[in-house]
């Protein structure tokens, strides 16, 4: 469980770290041409260490669902969405909205057993978790905007 866990939060840290340099060269770039390349890349490098690391096992694709080939294709939509929203509401609370889309929709599909999940029984202890990220996420969003707003007057007066 521990390793899961040391996964887990490499994972979260890493995502974040991508989605800010993906946001970085978005502001150069087309958000075509950062997906481009991000994926681009991102295929290069797995497919490289696929072949360093597992050799003609790489490409083992026994008893696979064709549908779940298409996975790739989401990345599309979350990279292009991620940095849209980051060139909008900035990056922490992009992540901070996209995490708890994620919870969501984990705990959605887990409690249907949607997509070939092993089905988790809903409880309220887990609807009430999402909820109270939400409502920081509220409280962090908001909590800034009267700190923000004194700022831009002190620097009118100052001007």
């Amino acid at each position: 469980m521990i390793v899961g866990l040391l996964f887990a939060a490499i994972a979260g840290s890493l995502v974040s770290l991508q989605n800010i340099f993906n946001s970085k060269v978005n502001e150069r770039a087309s958000t075509w041409s950062t997906t481009t390349l991000v994926l681009g890349l991102g295929f290069l490098a797995s497919f490289l260490f696929g072949i360093a690391f597992e050799g003609k096992q790489l490409f083992n694709l026994q008893d696979m669902k064709t549908w779940y080939w298409f996975s790739g294709i989401i990345g599309v939509g979350v990279v292009t969405c991620i940095v849209n929203g980051m060139r909008l509401l900035g990056p922490t609370y992009t992540i901070s909205i996209m995490m708890t889309s994620q919870l969501g929709f984990a705990l959605l599909f887990d409690s249907l057993g949607w997509l070939g999940l092993a089905q988790v029984p809903f409880t309220f202890k887990q609807l009430l978790g999402v909820l109270i990220i939400i409502a920081g996420i509220v409280v962090f969003k908001f909590s800034g905007s009267s700190e923000k707003q004194a700022v831009v007057k002190a620097t009118k007066y100052v001007s």
